[in-house]
């Protein structure tokens, strides 16, 4: 049997590279050049490959790769000066360990559960989670 490690660490790490573009994306997407914002949105978003892309826009496919990797220098020269999406992410994980060490409180003191102020606490920081 072949050892599928390898293969299965790529395909995380791309999965981690189009969630890094895509929330760079959100962040600094605006920023772009409408045509390069347009690429983008086409490739990460609408899942479209760099050969569909050039055919609906009547460019090469070349063209839209040279896009790709001028906007993503772009998106990640943003975020070096800016931060914006490491901040998000600093966030999210502090909420979602807020979120945890409420839970366990409730495990070890049921009762805590019905209390007004604990119930107020989960439900707003459920609801921050939800807005990010």
């Amino acid at each position: 049997m072949k050892d599928n490690s390898k293969a299965t660490q790529h395909s995380f790490e791309a999965v981690e590279d189009v969630y890094e573009i895509t929330l760079l994306l959100d962040f600094y997407g605006q920023l772009l050049t409408p045509r390069q914002y347009e690429i983008m949105d086409l490739h990460y978003n609408s899942d479209l490959s760099l050969g569909e892309i050039a055919e609906e826009l009547g460019i090469s496919r070349q063209g839209v790769h040279d896009s790709i990797r001028k906007a993503k220098q772009t998106l990640t020269s943003y975020e070096n000066r800016l931060g914006l999406a490491k901040r998000f992410r600093e966030q999210e994980a502090q909420i979602e360990k807020a979120l945890l060490s409420l839970k366990k409180m409730q495990a070890k003191v049921p009762l805590i559960g019905e209390n007004t102020d604990y119930q107020t606490a989960y439900r707003l920081l459920e609801e921050l989670l939800d807005t990010l």
